[in-house]
């Protein structure tokens, strides 16, 4: 069974003008072996009349008076009833044959011939071989049908040509289904479409827009839930400034210690929330040109207590001057997820490499780490909100990479995650953003 409906037209309209063409075929093939067979039946009656004339010399058998292309042969025959002509052999045509066309068995040979009477009595046979004259015919028949023998191939590529060019809307409609992006569903063009479509088209743009409220619904609800439980917050957060003052005693100040972390780990979820919200809210804004190698120095010099803390070496393995159109916030944003990511996964000690390269007209960005990395099974949600993976340990929202993400797609880029293979282990994460 053909899954494809170009498949399915393709097949369809092919069976159905190869069976025209077939019986067309036979038919133009009987009608023109008759006409070949008439057109001969012609030639022996204007031979007959010719020789009857005495326009044409008769030859007896017995000299073989036979026309080399036609193969008709012209024989005196005796008279009814009587004995049959000079040079008469047993093969000879019997004298009791009626005048006129007919058809005989002489000699194991089946003959077309025409029996004539002239004006003084004596009577002529006009004759051709059946199996000559069929020959004929069907030569003269073949020569009709080979044209379309030459057409079918013809029209089976005219037909898939058609057949790609009537389903090209469809194509492009689904390239362009393809090319959006979750964040930012665009309807369907309506221009140009077959009629047949437009039903389908417009289903789907209906679908489209209930998707696109569901989102936005969504983000609003992220953003309004963020917004309104950052005040409450931040007024924990001021209260445990002020107990911090009182006098406390060693439990109570290990119990502040933890309630301030929590509180500190509730802030930093909902500003990812809040970054979320903004970077699902449409498309990207034209930024302007920014240095991202020194966008990435002030980073990585933000963290560097972060890391020092961990005795983790956070440096460069190779940086490069590339700029790139984007919004500088943005791109602080995504490349302080990517280090946060790393560093909260690298092992006391360890190492995390960053480099920046321009390359094919594109910046990449590579950060290393020699962690623990992702487990294969894991690869596929790393990006969705929310997901810490099965080996997430201490702090973290499951927001960073998700955040990480929707910046570089709003930039047209792709970010891509690699566990490096043994003898090291630990995860590289490779971001590419065109320059323009």
């Amino acid at each position: 069974m053909i899954s494809s409906l170009r498949g399915r037209l393709f097949t369809g309209l092919t069976v159905v003008i190869v069976g025209m063409a077939l019986a067309a075929g036979y038919f133009a093939y009987r009608w023109a072996f008759d006409e070949a067979i008439e057109l001969q039946d012609a030639i022996l009656l204007q031979v007959g009349s010719l020789v009857a004339k005495n326009h044409l010399s008769t030859t007896l058998p017995s000299e073989g008076n036979v026309d080399g292309e036609a193969q008709v042969i012209i024989e005196e025959i005796g008279r009814r009833g009587g004995a049959a002509g000079q040079g008469s052999s047993a093969a000879a045509f019997s004298g009791d044959l009626s005048d006129g066309l007919q058809t005989i068995m002489r000699g194991g040979t089946r003959w077309r011939i025409l029996v004539r009477t002239r004006s003084d009595g004596s009577r002529l046979a006009v004759g051709q071989s059946t199996a000559n004259r069929d020959e004929i015919a069907q030569d003269s028949a073949l020569r009709t049908i080979v044209p379309l023998g030459v057409l079918i191939p013809c029209l089976m590529v005219l037909i898939a040509l058609v057949v790609d060019r009537t389903l090209r809307p469809l194509s492009r409609l689904a390239e362009r289904l393809d090319a959006a992006q979750s964040d930012h569903l665009e309807k369907l063009p309506t221009e140009g479409i077959p009629t047949e479509l437009l039903p389908f088209v417009s289903s789907i743009n209906r679908l489209l827009e209930r998707i696109g409220a569901m989102f936005d619904t969504q983000r609003r609800f992220v953003a309004d839930a963020a917004h309104e439980l950052r005040t409450p917050i931040t007024a924990l957060v001021v209260q445990a400034e002020n107990l911090q003052q009182a006098h406390l005693s060693q439990d109570g100040r290990d119990r502040l210690s933890s309630l301030k972390t929590g509180i500190r780990r509730i802030g930093h979820l909902l500003e990812q929330l809040l970054t979320l919200a903004r970077y699902d809210s449409g498309p990207s804004k034209d930024g302007s040109q920014v240095q991202i190698d020194r966008v990435l120095k002030e980073v990585v010099a933000d963290l560097s207590l972060a890391a020092q803390s961990k005795s983790i070496d956070l440096g460069f393995a190779r940086i490069e001057p590339v700029s790139v159109r984007l919004e500088q916030v943005a791109l602080t944003v995504l490349v302080r997820n990517l280090l946060d990511n790393a560093l909260k996964h690298t092992p006391m000690g360890g190492q995390v490499d960053v480099s920046l390269i321009a390359e094919n007209g594109s910046m990449v960005l590579s950060v290393e780490d020699n962690g623990p990395g992702i487990p294969d099974a894991d690869l596929d949600r790393i990006f969705e909100p929310f997901f810490r993976g099965s080996r997430s340990q201490g702090e973290g929202s499951g927001l960073g990479l998700s955040i990480a993400r929707r910046i570089v797609e709003r930039s047209h880029g792709s970010i891509c995650l690699e566990n490096k293979r043994a003898p090291s282990s630990g995860l590289r994460v490779i971001v590419r953003i065109p320059r323009n």
